[in-house]
This record gives C-alpha cells, sequence and structure tokens, in this order.
C-alpha cells in the first residue's frame, strides 16, 4: 500500500482532471421477433464509412455507436444516450439487441457482412471481415461489447504498458463484476463443439458463468493463441505484432487471397491480416494519420491511450453501460498504472489466460480459485484485496470532482464480492428463469424492447435532430469524395497497405494515397 499510496501523491489534481474517456459500443439489430436483422445498414444513418459516430462492426447488421473524447463521465454518457436516440429513430420496428450474446442467427454464411462502398478503403474493409469470416466463421464475429478508451496526462510508454501488465493481471475482476453474458441462444453454437449445458430448447448456458464473450466460445483463436505477446515494452510489443502481421500462416495461405471465382477471400495470408486482428482484453493505442497503419504510429509517437475491451453489454442499462461503472473502470486503471507492474512471463502469460477462461465459465461458482504466483488463489479474496488497495484512489478522485461518486463505486464493487447473488450475470440467469421461462432469447428480447421504448422517451430536440442529420449528410458527401478520389487499382492498393514497410520501424513516410482499414 506505502508504494501505491507514494505513487498517488505525486498526481496532481489537475492530472487527475485530465484524465479523458470514449466510448464505443456494439449492438446487434434485431427482428421484432429477436431474429438477425439481415436488412442493409439504414441508408437514414449516413455512411458506415465516414460516419464519426455510427458505423457497423464486423457485420452489416451490427451497429457501432461512438463518442467523442470527453473530460466528464456525465458528458460521455449524455453523447452516447443522443447517438442512440437517433439511432433508433431510423430504425423503424428494428431492436438494438442489449446482450453481448447474439440474438437468434441464420445459418453462418448468410449473416451480412459489412459494406462500405466502392473504393478502396471501403473495399478493403470488407475484405477483412471476409477474411474473418474465413478464418473464424461469422457467429463469433456476432458477440457485441463495449469498448473505453482512457487515458491521463503524462503518461510515459513504460508507464502505459505497466498498466497494461497489471490490467491483464487483475481483469478477473471485472469479468466477475460486470460480466453479463452468462447465457446464449443455442443457434450461436449450432454445430460446434462447447461446454455449455442446455438449460431449455433454444438456450444454453454456465451455471457459474460471468461472461462467455470472454470465455473459450468467445473471441478466442487457436492460430493467435501461439502469439505469446510480451507487455514488457513498446518495442517488443511492436516486435511481436510485426511478426504475427508478417509471417505466413499455413492454414490461411491455404485459404488463399482470391478464390476462383475472382472474389476476394481476405487481405492477407499472414497469420494477423491487419493490427485490429489481435484479441486482447487492452490494447495500447494512438490516433492514427491518414494513410497511416496502427503499429507504424505506435513506433512513431507512442502510446495515446488504452482501450479496454473486456466490458459486456449491460442489458439492465438501456445504453449498455452506466456512470458508476465507467467510475469503478477509471479507479481500477488508476490501480494498475499507480501499483507496482513486474515485466510478464511466457508462463505467467499462459495463466492469465487459464484465469479468464476459468473466471468467465465459472466465476461464481463457491470456493473458485484463480492461479496466483504459482498457487491458487480464492477469486472473491484477490478481487478485494484490489478493492481494498483502491480506496485511497477513489478518495483523490472524489477530492478532485467534489463528490463521493468514486467511493460509492467502491462500496458496490465490495457489496458484489460479498453477495454473488447481485452481480449482473446472476440478475440475468434469474430474471429469465422468473419472467422467461429460462429463455435468453425471450429475456433479451424484452430487455430490448424495455430499452427502445425508454430511449424513445426521453427528451429528445429538433436542434439535437438537426445536429445530427447534418452529420449524416456530411457522412454521406464525405464517402462521395473518398470514391471521387480514388486512383489506385484495389489489388495495388491491397498490396500497398500490407506491406511491411508500412508497419514502421522508425522513421518512414507515410503513402498519403492510402486510408486505414
Amino acid at each position: 500500500m506505502s508504494n501505491l499510496q507514494e505513487a498517488l501523491s505525486t498526481l496532481a489534481p489537475a492530472r487527475l482532471q485530465g484524465i479523458r474517456r470514449g466510448i464505443e459500443k456494439e449492438s446487434l439489430r434485431a427482428t421484432p421477433a429477436g431474429l438477425l436483422a439481415v436488412t442493409p445498414h439504414p441508408t437514414a444513418l449516413g455512411s458506415a464509412l465516414t460516419h464519426p459516430n455510427i458505423t457497423t462492426d464486423f457485420s452489416e447488421s451490427q451497429l457501432e455507436l461512438i463518442t467523442g473524447v470527453h473530460a466528464s463521465v456525465e458528458q460521455c454518457l449524455e453523447e452516447l444516450t443522443q447517438v442512440h436516440q437517433f439511432t433508433y429513430r431510423a430504425l423503424g420496428d428494428e431492436l438494438m439487441w442489449v446482450s453481448s450474446m447474439p440474438c437468434t442467427l441464420p445459418t453462418d454464411e448468410t449473416i451480412p457482412i459489412g459494406r462500405y462502398g466502392s473504393s478502396n478503403v471501403g473495399r478493403a474493409k470488407s475484405v477483412y471481415r471476409m477474411g474473418l469470416a474465413n478464418r473464424y466463421g461469422r457467429r463469433m464475429q456476432t458477440i457485441s461489447g463495449i469498448h473505453y478508451n482512457w487515458s491521463l496526462p503524462g503518461v510515459s510508454d513504460a508507464q502505459y504498458f505497466a498498466l497494461i501488465r497489471n490490467f491483464r493481471r487483475h481483469a478477473f475482476l471485472l469479468l466477475y463484476l460486470f460480466g453479463a453474458s452468462p447465457a446464449a441462444c443455442s443457434t450461436f453454437v449450432a454445430g460446434r463443439q462447447h461446454e455449455l449445458q442446455t438449460l431449455t430448447p433454444g438456450t444454453v448456458y454456465m451455471p457459474y458463468g460471468t461472461s462467455l464473450r470472454m470465455g473459450r466460445l468467445g473471441y478466442q483463436s487457436a492460430a493467435q493463441s501461439s502469439l505469446a505477446v510480451s507487455y514488457n515494452s513498446l518495442d517488443g510489443y511492436a516486435a511481436s505484432l510485426h511478426d504475427a502481421l508478417t509471417r505466413p500462416y499455413p492454414a490461411y495461405e491455404a485459404i488463399g487471397i482470391i478464390n476462383p471465382g475472382g472474389e476476394y477471400n481476405q487481405l492477407a495470408t499472414s497469420l494477423l491480416q491487419i493490427e485490429n486482428e489481435f484479441y486482447g482484453t487492452i490494447r495500447p493505442k494512438r490516433v492514427i494519420r491518414p494513410g497511416e497503419r496502427p503499429l507504424h504510429a505506435l513506433r512513431e509517437r507512442g502510446v495515446e491511450y488504452v482501450e479496454v475491451r473486456l466490458m459486456d453489454l449491460d442489458p439492465f442499462v438501456p445504453i449498455g453501460i452506466k456512470a458508476q461503472t465507467i467510475r469503478f473502470l477509471d479507479v481500477f486503471l488508476l490501480h494498475c498504472l499507480l501499483a507496482d507492474s513486474p515485466d510478464d512471463t511466457p508462463q505467467e502469460i499462459a495463466a492469465l489466460g487459464r484465469n479468464q477462461h476459468r473466471t468467465a465459465a465459472f466465476g461464481r461458482e463457491p470456493g473458485v480459485t484463480l492461479e496466483r504466483h504459482g498457487a491458487e488463489a480464492r477469486l472473491t479474496d484477490w478481487g478485494a484485496e484490489i478493492v481494498a488497495e483502491c480506496w485511497p484512489i477513489a478518495a483523490m478522485l472524489d477530492t478532485v470532482h467534489a463528490t463521493t461518486d468514486y467511493s460509492d463505486a467502491l462500496r458496490s464493487a465490495q457489496a458484489l464480492l460479498a453477495s454473488p447473488d447481485m452481480l449482473p450475470s446472476t440478475r440475468v440467469l434469474a430474471a429469465m428463469a422468473q419472467e422467461h421461462g429460462n429463455s435468453f432469447s425471450a429475456f433479451t428480447l424484452a430487455q430490448s424492447e424495455q430499452s427502445k421504448s425508454k430511449l424513445l422517451k426521453l427528451p429528445y430536440g429538433g436542434s439535437l435532430h438537426a445536429r445530427m442529420e447534418a452529420i449524416v449528410r456530411q457522412s454521406v458527401d464525405d464517402q462521395a469524395a473518398v470514391e471521387a478520389n480514388d486512383s489506385m487499382p484495389f489489388e495495388q492498393y491491397r498490396q500497398q497497405y500490407i506491406s511491411p514497410e508500412r508497419l514502421g520501424l522508425g522513421r518512414s513516410a507515410i503513402a498519403p494515397a492510402l486510408a486505414a482499414v
């Protein structure tokens, strides 16, 4: 504690006021019957390629709603709410599915891949998604979640990587406290081997699960499991990614770039097509310049912020996340930054993977243990220890912001550790049992309808609508401009984009004609 408090004492209030945050929230579009909506991305939402707040993730049916960067939690959630309000007015009778685990899915090959127009960058985005489909299957990509982007002024690359190492060590606590996907529709696992149990016809679950999204059926990859990426330094991390982005992978070489019909199967045959394909609970990030690869940006200018990627959608909250959760994340991330953070090892990296899977599948099982320093530790005891160390951080944030909200967030976490019946994952199963015949689809459909109703009833002024409509029109114009300015054949564009030279190994020029995928 003394080292942590000493580190905390070096943080001036102005630095803590400099915390910046933003949210990216994914949701499937669903029909009133709870089926995947296979309609195109609504034209009333503008261009998925160029709209700054409303785009699609893997699927044409998978909305991604994005906030700007905010100094306050309230402003961040207010913008996310407004984007939801506008989006729902364009969806007609469709719903935004409020669970991280997908609604009733059609056959894998009929899940539509995101489309972004005829430009080279638009085509590349679709080809990348086709590569994901060929490598991992389309169903896995329909899982949705919330990404939380976070930064603090004056943090060095080495300090950000220390934060990341501690985050990975303690990520189990976030899965336990906020995991909200203990069940799924059986269409998600149709034809696949899995460890889930059948609850009722159409519903599978793990009795003590917290987050199936982050478990073995979620964003996992046998190919990527061979990547023991180290987070001990920016150079080491970048070297690991560089290798994965340039090393041919036999299974993907067998898929090939172009199929016999002349259609593209994937962008590249390397272990990773592009940087975003690398799955992880947290990523070091840097805003990229036009035509720049993310790895190049990191190597050239260092880490600008971190992206937390393991948060489930909260089905009890219309916009998927609440202020108290964000405040806990702020405290948690500061704890990860300030606490001692020894270098990771291949052995620890493997143990952390096992801890993640155990928490996701069995986190609420009484007495469940995780691996800690080569021994077994009770999950709840270890979690309580982390929360106890966070109190001075919460107290300082409360002082800086003249509130008790941060300490309240810790008190809530303490209560959840002591009373697992209050956890979101427990509440999901309880609501399914009490009101919906143990049906995942019936529960989530009802919550989705309720969320839509609540959001449409909120005050919604004409000025807000006019501003959002103007962004839509601008996005359509911007896409047209991108398409009009293309002068390069797509194959030449693809080869230039994936060339190893563009990943950066020091100072190098950025190709201005290329845009990020």
